[in-house]
């Protein structure tokens, strides 16, 4: 069977991924490369390989990837500050024979316009994966509706207010665990090779009509208060949430940079994210589940806040 690698396979989509190979039979397939590896001690137990390598120090990655024929680069958490720590893993992956490189990208990205910080770190790293003579495929997610709904919502519901400058651009929110199936469906499967899918939810809607599902399904109120940039800085800078990227930090569940968040609320409300597929339902099989959907689910946590 086919070796199978993973960056960053200690956290959250790196988690659900290899849940989902695990349960298919492919441990002893699999390649687990992450910064501790005593985090993924449960992996080993299960018949994977669990290898130390650090975006930040190249010299690991060799070793790391070693045997692997196909590879997931999980793009890393330090927006705005990532394409040197891809090209590691990409460098390495090609010099070690890996043969086919699959990437979680992002939507929009190929409009030089889009605002979004993120667009620079995606657009640089799928020139160097297709520049490093691996075959590849860009698995380019939307933005994952358990950011807002999850770990947003919460404070949303606490206060009453949803605070965006998104305005009134349209998204299709995807479910993080629908980019995962898809991703596994690229590992897994064949003919995927030179295809860029863009991995969204089922509907587009505004952050408004987002804040009017979850007061109906929590029956509590909540206002959509639309800001300039400006003002979002000023409500990130009061929570304590850096301007530039730093990792492994979270502020009230927020890992993110303000300048990543600004200038991403600034690309939905100019309709760069604007766009809806069918790639979700092509790749699993199944159709995207909805932002209502996982409303619905987490009605009691979203209560209960």
């Amino acid at each position: 069977m086919t070796r199978i690698v993973i960056t960053g396979a200690s956290g959250n989509y790196g988690r659900g991924l290899t849940d989902r190979l695990v349960a298919q039979g492919r441990a002893a397939d699999l390649i687990l490369i992450t910064r501790k590896p005593e985090k993924l001690a449960d992996r080993a137990a299960q018949g994977c390989t669990v290898r130390y390598g650090d975006y930040d120090k190249p010299e690991t990655l060799a070793e790391a990837v070693r045997g692997g024929e196909r590879m997931l680069l999980i793009s890393g958490t330090r927006v705005g500050a990532r394409v040197e720590q891809h090209k590691a893993a990409i460098d390495a992956a090609a010099a070690g024979g890996v043969r086919h490189i699959a990437y979680t990208s992002f939507i929009g990205i190929d409009d030089p316009a889009n605002p979004a910080e993120v667009r620079h770190d995606h657009i640089e790293t799928e020139r160097l994966i297709k520049a490093s003579g691996c075959a590849w495929t860009m698995l380019r997610d939307a933005h994952y509706a358990d950011s807002m709904i999850l770990m947003a919502g919460p404070g949303v519901m606490q206060s009453g207010k949803w605070f965006s400058n998104a305005g009134k651009g349209r998204e299709a929110m995807v479910w993080r665990d629908d980019c995962i199936e898809s991703a596994v469906a690229v590992l897994t499967g064949d003919g995927h090779e030179g295809q860029v899918y863009n991995i969204t939810g089922p509907e587009l809607q505004t952050f408004r009509e987002v804040s009017a599902i979850m007061a109906e399904v929590t029956g509590r109120p909540v206002e959509y208060v639309s800001l300039n940039d400006e003002a979002q800085y000023a409500m990130f800078d009061a929570m304590g949430i850096p301007r530039r990227p730093v990792d492994d930090q979270e502020i009230n569940g927020i890992p993110w940079n303000s300048d990543d968040m600004v200038s991403f609320g600034r690309a939905i409300r100019e309709g760069y994210l604007e766009l809806l597929t069918d790639d979700v339902e092509r790749l699993t099989g199944r159709k995207a589940r909805s932002v209502r959907q996982m409303i619905e689910e987490n009605v009691e946590m979203l209560r209960s806040a």
